[in-house]
């Protein structure tokens, strides 16, 4: 077990990243050694020597020496010569395709917040159209991914050189519905209903037509119906096919949070007790899960935390549930999902500096 190491984040200026940055800033292992900030930038920022992390990131300025801190331009050298061993990648999917090889060759291991490499069946990542796939290289690099999900691969994940954190819908539903179906209680024929709300920061700082607030407030809408990014992390992990599960995204007109209502069938008629049971034992040891008992999770209960809520009610008839699933999609759904992972791989207590 180490007592710090040295790490550095890509992609700093985005929603996630600037939360990645808050938690690593303030993570009680690195206060010795604050991370790496590094980033493509114009003439203008390079010629002084990057940008005040303060400047960008008003609400990280602090009196412990973090105000010092800059967004340096990136290079391979720099993160060489300031001894990187962990990158966290808060990137585009095709920026971290190009570089996780690079880094991995190297000898640093890898965090990375994209979906490059959460997918390991071909079909499902033909939905990124990444132009490396199929080549040698990708594969190789694919073979090494762990799926950064600690309650389902904390001991694959402890000893990864590449970490693929999960997307923060996949985060939602496949907590809510693994314990279940690992369990063999679902009638995965009669199907599930999983129907997702995110707020609209979950789609990234860079504004759209659909973002805008003229589109998003006071509005709710579904969009990628069959054909969002997400859906195939739910096929891997969960362990379902495309036919057993409906999975449907809707934009929310508030900042954060994801709420999804999922609707299962029991193959047979089951008890509140024994449904409680099995999402107890199944997260034993993750301290990043609540579970309710007599309520259901709400956005306002996780928003700006690290956890994730799951909660469910019975039909009468003991063969219907509907599972709520809340987490905050910047933190749990990301960032503080990734720093969680880095806890994992470097032996320190899975909750250290997220509670």
């Amino acid at each position: 077990m180490n007592n710090t190491v040295q790490t550095a984040v890509v992609g700093v200026t985005g929603y996630a990243g600037a939360e990645l940055a808050r938690l690593l800033l303030h993570h009680p292992r690195l206060k010795s050694a604050p991370p790496v900030f590094a980033g493509r930038m114009d003439a203008r920022d390079q010629a002084r020597g990057g940008v005040p992390l303060a400047e960008i990131h008003p609400q990280l300025a602090a009196s412990n020496g973090n105000g010092a801190l800059r967004l340096e331009p990136f290079s391979w050298e720099l993160l060489t010569q300031r001894g990187v061993e962990v990158l966290f990648l808060a990137t585009p999917h095709e920026q971290s395709r190009e570089w996780v090889p690079e880094a991995l060759e190297r000898g640093m291991r890898v965090i990375d917040l994209s979906g490059a490499w959460r997918l390991t069946e071909a079909a499902n990542r033909a939905v990124y159209n990444f132009d490396d796939d199929g080549t040698e290289l990708a594969a190789a690099v694919q073979a090494q991914a762990v799926y950064g999900m600690p309650e389902l691969h904390r001991g694959a994940i402890a000893s990864a050189r590449l970490v693929a954190n999960p997307g923060c819908y996949a985060t939602s539903v496949i907590l809510a519905l693994k314990p279940l179906v690992a369990a063999g209680l679902i009638d995965l024929e009669h199907g599930i209903v999983a129907d997702s709300k995110s707020g609209v920061s979950g789609a990234g700082k860079a504004p759209t037509a659909k973002t805008h607030f003229m589109y998003a407030a006071d509005n709710l809408s579904a969009y990628g119906v069959f054909t969002h990014r997400h859906t195939g992390e739910l096929l891997e992990q969960i362990g379902v096919k495309d036919r057993q599960i409906v999975f449907t995204p809707h934009l929310l007109p508030i900042p954060r949070g994801i709420l999804s209502t999922i609707y299962v069938r029991f193959r047979s008629a089951q008890s509140a007790e024994r449904i409680a049971d099995v999402y107890r034992k199944f997260f034993a040891g993750s301290p990043m899960v609540r579970l309710y008992d007599k309520t259901l999770p709400q956005i306002q209960y996780v928003a700006h935390t690290n956890y994730a809520d799951i909660g469910f009610q019975l039909a009468e008839d003991g063969h219907r549930a509907v599972v709520v699933s809340c987490l905050d999609n910047l933190l749990k759904g990301a960032s503080s999902q990734a720093v969680q992972n880095l806890n994992v791989i470097e032996g320190w207590h899975e909750a250290e500096g997220l509670e």
